[in-house]
């Protein structure tokens, strides 16, 4: 199945009802259970992830099923490394293929029971035993933020707390932060300052909370904003004083002539023709869920550009970095990478495209959701398997129709 996408008639006025963000939601799902506190969170993402983690940390069987949910998979390693059960972890066949080795090492290192029963390093996962000893880690710092995370939410429950040292260079802060803010609102005084976290031993203390708006979400009205000059999009919910790194969409997407302004319901969209800077440079480790979207809208305006911070999108659902140079080729524009993935770019180099392109998403809701809009230059733009927006924006293909956009099954 695929969905043929032509653009609106005008440029968009409307109010989208942005999701609620799944990082905060699954991180504050962990926090809420390692407390073991029945704390109301209000707005949790309606995502598959969110509804996965839900499922996980209710069941009773001893084997958990994640599904495609990398997140649900790390954190819940080192959640049931602690709580004295023997589960099993497995998931889809993509991602028993995704590493998982410097998490579990990390927690062996400590004294947690976690065995492969399949491939080394990947799931499925036998975890075992109650882990109760705390102490110093050493974790590298390039790879996914998700793995400090796991350890991070853990660490009050271990016997002197925990100290994680990290080695080399650290991406995806903005991540490792907001799970210290969350951590720090319930309670916890954790630092993490230079290349060193730590996390003293305590007692989680969670409080009624509202999970505020998701900005990977809102970045693909920003890109809609930026194709269709004139738009005023209010998203519903989102906040500019937020703890995700994706916020800066508000600051990536102004020289692409896209005013943020805060008003009561939320962020107002303002879009108008601008000047298009000559080229843009970016270190996207903070926020590396923008990439696909950032490179579509500057390849469909014409603004050549280099982008860093992006070796972990190797790892993602698909690797992005060869998904992304894959789909752009069926547009007509050579996207090139580094070794490794450690920058792409686009130097404006094209190649013949596609006639009637329709994008494969590789089981991975981000290629579906970033480049949707680009049907703005591609009327009768295809996407395969669209069912797959459900894991982080059930409702995308409904906020689309709404805002003037025409979606056909074919």
């Amino acid at each position: 199945m695929k969905n043929i996408i032509f653009p609106p008639a005008r440029a968009v006025q409307d109010t989208i009802y942005i999701p609620s963000s799944k990082s905060i939601s699954n991180r504050m799902l962990v926090i809420r259970s390692l407390a073991g506190s029945d704390a109301v969170l209000e707005n949790l993402s309606e995502s598959d992830d969110t509804a996965v983690m839900i499922r996980a940390l209710q069941d009773s069987s001893g084997i958990r099923d994640v599904g495609h949910a990398g997140t649900a998979l790390r954190f819940l390693t080192a959640y049931f490394a602690v709580q004295g059960t023997l589960v099993v972890l497995t998931g889809s066949e993509r991602l028993r293929q995704r590493p998982v080795g410097p998490l579990v090492d990390a927690l062996r290192s400590l004294g947690a029971k976690i065995g492969y029963l399949e491939k080394e390093g990947c799931p499925p996962l036998e975890i075992s035993g109650r882990l109760t000893r705390g102490g110093d880690v050493r974790v590298s710092g390039n790879i996914s933020s998700q793995f400090i995370s796991a350890l991070m939410m853990i660490g009050p429950l271990l016997d002197g707390g925990l100290r994680i040292e990290l080695t080399g260079e650290v991406v995806s802060a903005t991540y490792i932060r907001m799970t210290l803010a969350l951590m720090n609102r319930c309670g916890i005084g954790a630092t993490f300052t230079g290349n060193e976290i730590r996390i003293p031993q305590q007692s989680y203390r969670v409080e009624p909370m509202r999970v505020e708006s998701d900005w990977s979400a809102a970045s693909y009205w920003y890109l809609v904003s930026a194709l269709l000059p004139g738009s005023g999009i209010i998203l519903s919910g989102l906040s500019a004083k937020s703890l995700q790194g994706d916020a800066v969409a508000m600051r990536l997407f102004e020289p692409l002539g896209v005013e943020s302004r805060s008003v009561d319901e939320g962020m107002l969209l303002v879009s108008s023709e601008t000047v298009k800077p000559a080229s843009v440079e970016h270190d996207f480790s903070g926020c590396p869920d923008l990439v696909q979207t950032f490179a579509a809208a500057l390849c469909s305006l014409g603004v050549p550009f280099r982008f860093s911070g992006t070796r972990t999108l190797r790892i993602k659902e698909t690797d992005r970095i060869a998904a992304l140079q894959k789909e752009m080729a069926r547009l007509g524009f050579v996207i090139r990478a580094g070794e490794e993935g450690a920058w792409i770019a686009w130097e404006g180099d094209r190649c013949d495209p596609v006639a009637s392109p329709v994008i494969r998403t590789y089981d991975d809701h981000r290629m579906a959701m970033s480049f949707a809009p680009l049907a703005v230059r591609y009327p009768g733009l295809a996407i395969d398997d669209p069912g797959v927006v459900t894991k982080s924006y059930p409702a995308y293909w409904e906020h689309l129709q709404k805002a003037g956009f025409r979606v056909m099954e074919g």
